[in-house]
């Protein structure tokens, strides 16, 4: 019973939370001064129509007039305290080559066309760098379509201010782009960072905080998620008919609205989801209709599922997901199933902190399966409003006699054969999957 108040505490307490401590470092590596008030704009486009490919144009401090066009390869560089000025017109800077470095300056004030995608930086080029800019009051932050192999470091990124967080741009806006790398950005109050129809892209160490989706991949195929992290999202990564993704070491928390999760999949097969860690939300893990493929997998290893609403919930009864070496604790339902079971998928080596069981051997190793039965738990299948109540003594009593005398079978939804017997994080459970696989390669 303190178990489960508890557990409901922590997620009240979450769901009001501000952005997570000790945040990884993303966003500007250096500070970009705002320009002086009441500043005129100094033109830019000519200083830049009169450069030779290759030049590098360092600009004063001061504020510049958008929209600029760059159509050859040059250094912009604005020295931590230049900013240019779109004046509600168009996207502030449009790139159209290959091999231009943007760097060090602030771009503001963009239109707000939908149609015409108005962004911080439209990229038309490949092999471009955007380093250390601060996008603000643009609609969307960066727009990249059909290119390859630009590099987004270190850059922050903010939609209009005024618009409601449905009808914001995107921070980043990949379509149709491949190997791409997008590192250390931090982006905030803006509508998704989307990623559609793009392949072998790659995603480290960026921030995203109090947005819809944080990162929204639909049709894109084995792109590389890791070291990011999610908080107060509405979602944290979601994959929609995208496959082959590799999602590792992450941490994703505070996906507390309506139909939020941390991880939502549909229709997606062959994705590797290792090491992260999914906390204080509605929905750790939500899976519908996958694996997608017959024959292909989902591989859960080595993440944390905890202090949420439902751990993992499944949508259908599909088989092919498997769950190995995984930490649940706290959440009011470890998992869930709209349907008859979950058990067709694997489970093992997991560590359960609701595991009723010994380990007399000393092995780690519950003498006895993990077995998931829901009893009481149907009174919230159809009427989701009596989980308000779970954790009071009424419902744990009207538990205690279902299991003591229940009036109808129970529903198997998981078995565990191998249950883990204690782990306390994920670098515990990580020595401890080393060493049931060496055991298992000596007894071959």
């Amino acid at each position: 019973m303190k178990r489960l108040i508890f557990v409901l505490i922590s997620i009240i307490v979450a769901a009001h939370a501000g952005p997570a401590k000790n945040l990884i470092r993303a966003g500007l590596r250096h500070p970009i001064e705002p320009p002086p008030p009441n500043a005129s704009p100094l033109p830019l486009q000519p200083m830049i129509d009169t450069a030779s490919p290759g030049d590098t144009i360092r600009l004063a401090p001061g504020l510049y007039a958008g929209p600029i066009t760059i159509t050859k390869p040059i250094v912009l560089d604005g020295q931590y305290m230049a900013t240019i000025d779109a004046g509600g017109r168009g996207s502030v800077i449009y790139l159209k080559t290959d091999s231009a470095h943007i760097k060090n300056l602030r771009l503001q004030n963009s239109g707000s066309s939908h149609d015409q995608l108005d962004s911080g930086i439209q990229i038309r080029g490949n092999y471009n760098i955007i380093e250390n800019v601060r996008i603000e009051n643009c609609l969307f932050g960066m727009d990249l379509q059909n290119v390859e192999h630009n590099l987004l470091i270190n850059n922050e990124i903010s939609s209009k201010k005024e618009l409601p967080l449905a009808i914001k741009g995107d921070a980043i806006r990949l379509w149709y782009s491949r190997y791409n790398k997008v590192i250390s950005n931090y982006w905030h109050d803006v509508r998704d960072m989307v990623v559609w129809y793009s392949l072998f892209n790659f995603f480290q160490g960026n921030l995203g905080i109090g947005n819809r989706y944080s990162i929204h991949f639909m049709y894109s195929h084995n792109n590389r998620i890791q070291n990011n992290e999610f908080h107060n999202n509405s979602v944290g990564v979601f994959l929609m008919y995208s496959a082959a993704t590799i999602m590792i070491n992450n941490t994703i928390t505070g996906s507390n609205r309506p139909d939020a999760m941390c991880l939502g999949m549909k229709e997606t097969s062959s994705n590797e989801i290792i090491g992260n860690r999914f906390l204080y939300s509605s929905v750790g893990v939500y899976i519908d209709h996958s694996p997608f493929e017959e024959f292909k997998t989902n591989i859960f290893e080595r993440n944390e599922i905890a202090f949420c609403n439902v751990g993992v919930q499944f949508h259908s009864e599909l088989e092919g997901n498997v769950f190995r070496f995984n930490i649940f604790k706290d959440n009011l339902s470890q998992v869930a199933v709209r349907g008859n079971t979950a058990n067709d998928n694997v489970w093992e080596y997991n560590c359960w902190d609701d595991f009723q069981g010994f380990d007399r051997d000393d092995d780690n190793i519950g003498d006895t399966p993990y077995v998931l039965l829901e009893y009481v738990e149907h009174l919230w299948d159809n009427k989701p409003e009596v989980r308000f109540f779970f954790g009071t003594p009424v419902l744990a009593l009207l538990d205690f006699l279902e299991k003591l005398a229940p009036f109808t079978p129970p529903r198997l939804i998981l078995e565990d054969p191998y249950p883990v017997y204690y782990c306390k994080d994920i670098k515990d459970i990580t020595r401890f999957s080393e060493t049931v696989g060496e055991k298992n390669a000596s007894s071959k």
